[in-house]
């Protein structure tokens, strides 16, 4: 009865115990810095208040919660086999946004999709990353024991990743990039020839050269960021260089990562204490993009190596949850969506210290916003749905020993 008891109560954090409690933490911490940092949205960009702010973030975080439980009701192999219908309607939803989708304020980028007759808005990019990863787990998988056609693995893996990047890319630059590098980790990963993976680098090194003559030399890619991308490119170039005479138009163009290094600088060791952000009145986008730099300011370097620790310990737990699954396709599953959560990761706090050219990518589980953050949680969620498989295949005598054609029927 003891046991029963003890069953039902942890049947509610079904997986892995130490990442879901790295999760909790990670998401109880989000709290403070947003609602700090989006006094700038109140006070500077005039929208809307703190309190609001805090609420739809606080909202945010428990429904990306009970989403990241949600998908462990669901086997991770039924979401594999789906990736392609779900893929193909994120598609067509990324058609629609480059003509019908919401732009940013002051820039020439669609990348939001709102439903029809809500005020809800999402960005249909970073769903389509997710199922195109998944998607190239699954195909990789099924197809691991013999040998591809060349036509198949043009038509079924550079296809779709040259196709979502290619919608992706006008409006969004960092993350199409990230699609291509992730893309490239899974096959590898997943035993792809080396002949098929060159290939593939000179396939998607000739499709980013056509697409900067399309938008640099001509007008068929209108309304497109590439000369933002050159912009903070060579700003970045600049700005790491040493010149006697300081150039106020480069000033101004590295406004950002200037505010962003002084904040880091003025956090010190021990930080200025929660709330207590100088700058975050005066670096722009402080509560998502650049929100590391607000987290360093106000919780020092002993708060930000805690919250990296944290980060670490997630990743670490991934790797080993991997390691753990004797079925291919989760093994391959789980490091494919943990390299995304690393990538996205590395690049936020890298722009931050000045380490790569800006870009608009989100720090996972704290940065304000919708869309990137549920979508984190459900990389989480499958994550944690194939860790609490693990003792299951063992139960069923699936273990390390099981050959691999059937660890593969089950994908």
């Amino acid at each position: 009865m003891i046991d029963q008891v003890n069953d039902n109560k942890f049947e509610l954090l079904k997986g892995d115990k130490v990442l879901w409690s790295v999760i909790l933490l990670i998401s109880f911490f989000s709290v403070f810095p947003v609602y700090s940092a989006s006094s700038n949205l109140e006070y500077i960009v005039n929208n809307g208040t703190t309190t609001s702010h805090l609420i739809k973030h606080l909202f945010f975080v428990v429904l990306g919660l009970a989403i990241m439980r949600g998908v462990g009701v669901f086997k991770y192999e039924h979401i594999g086999k789906l990736s392609a219908i779900l893929l193909g309607i994120m598609v067509v939803l990324l058609g629609l946004t480059m003509f019908t989708g919401q732009k940013i304020d002051g820039a020439s980028a669609s990348r939001w999709l709102k439903i029809p007759g809500t005020p809800i808005s999402f960005q249909p990019s970073s769903f389509a990353y997710l199922m195109l990863i998944i998607y190239l787990c699954r195909y990789l998988t099924k197809r691991i024991k013999r040998d591809r056609l060349p036509i198949e693995n043009i038509f079924y893996i550079f296809g779709p990743v040259l196709l979502v990047f290619g919608l992706v890319a006008k409006d969004n630059g960092s993350t199409a990039l990230m699609i291509l590098i992730v893309s490239l980790a899974v096959m590898l990963i997943g035993q792809l020839s080396k002949k098929y993976i060159f290939g593939f680098i000179g396939v998607a090194g000739v499709a980013i050269a056509i697409f900067m003559f399309l938008a640099l030399k001509t007008d068929l890619i209108g309304s497109n960021r590439v000369h933002t991308w050159m912009s903070r490119i060579e700003t970045f170039t600049n700005s790491k260089k040493t010149t006697e005479v300081e150039d106020e138009s480069l000033k101004a163009k590295n406004y950002q990562v200037m505010q962003a290094k002084a904040a880091i600088v003025h956090g010190g060791i021990t930080g200025m204490g929660p709330g207590k952000s100088a700058l975050k009145q005066m670096l722009p986008q402080s509560a998502s993009d650049f929100i590391f730099a607000i987290i360093v300011e106000e919780y020092g370097f002993f708060g930000a190596l805690f919250l990296i620790a944290l980060y670490l310990i997630m990743i670490i737990r991934i790797v080993m949850i991997a390691s753990k699954m004797p079925a291919f396709f989760g093994s391959l599953l789980v490091l494919s969506l943990g390299i995304m959560i690393f990538v996205q990761l590395s690049v936020n706090i890298a722009v931050a210290v000045n380490l790569i050219p800006v870009t608009g990518q989100p720090l996972p589980l704290i940065s304000y916003g919708g869309t990137s953050m549920l979508v984190t949680y459900i990389q989480l969620g499958i994550i944690l749905n194939v860790s609490s498989r693990i003792q299951v295949y063992d139960e069923e005598g699936m273990g390390k020993k099981q050959s691999i054609e059937e660890i593969n029927d089950i994908a």
